[in-house]
């Protein structure tokens, strides 16, 4: 099952994407975790990718897509893999298309009110880095961490306008990418909502698949 995940931020597709990638024995590529890990183990990626991230420069499509293009021929792909954040772009897609087949692209459907309720919610411990929501998992104590009993701060990416600045951008990027791959017959939409559980949406995401 070779696989695209796309949605805004806050959808949840990393809370799906980790159950998709148990039940069907693939690997969950991000392409944050993939420019980390090339930096980290110091290839030839990824020391263009540190150079181009010191000089405070985007990392270009060629760089990214070379990245992509290496991790899904490794030996763990062979069975299929799930893509989340890539691709972004229409050049993206094709260079995709011309590596490998995709079996669906699932396109997680979400209102922007409850991406900002999801979103601007969370609360973070600053030292253990430990994640709240002040609805859906709040602490023991209000505005505290349950173990060090640091005040809990609000990232500024968290903040609602923060938020619907970021909603805006991933609409204008990715409309045209779900209109591309909607005329290739491999959109597969998943609505899922604040009032849907993990479990839940992952089993909508079956059904699609099926």
């Amino acid at each position: 099952m070779k696989m695209v995940f796309l949605g805004p931020p806050g959808a949840g597709k990393g809370t799906v994407a980790a159950k998709a990638k148990d039940y069907y024995s693939i690997p969950h590529i991000s392409t944050g975790d993939l420019f980390r890990s090339n930096i980290k183990n110091k290839t030839e990626l990824g020391k263009q990718v540190e150079a181009i991230l010191a000089a405070g420069s985007l990392v270009p499509d060629s760089v990214t897509i070379a990245m992509v293009k290496d991790r899904i021929s490794q030996p763990d792909c062979e069975k299929g893999f799930i893509l989340d954040g890539f691709p972004r772009t229409i050049a993206q897609a094709e260079a995709l298309a011309e590596m490998t087949e995709l079996d669906a692209v699932v396109n997680f459907v979400i209102s922007n009110e409850e991406v900002v309720e999801r979103l601007s919610g969370r609360r973070m411990c600053p030292s253990t880095g430990h994640i709240y929501h002040v609805k859906f998992n709040p602490p023991k104590v209000e505005g505290k961490d349950d173990e060090t009993g640091e005040d809990l701060i609000q990232r500024d990416d968290d903040k609602p306008q923060a938020i619907l600045h970021r909603l805006e951008v991933y609409t204008a990027q990715t409309e045209p990418l779900i209109k591309w791959y909607t005329d290739r017959g491999l959109i597969r939409n998943v609505q899922t909502s604040n009032s849907m559980s993990p479990d839940a949406v992952f089993e909508e995401t079956k059904k699609v698949l099926k």
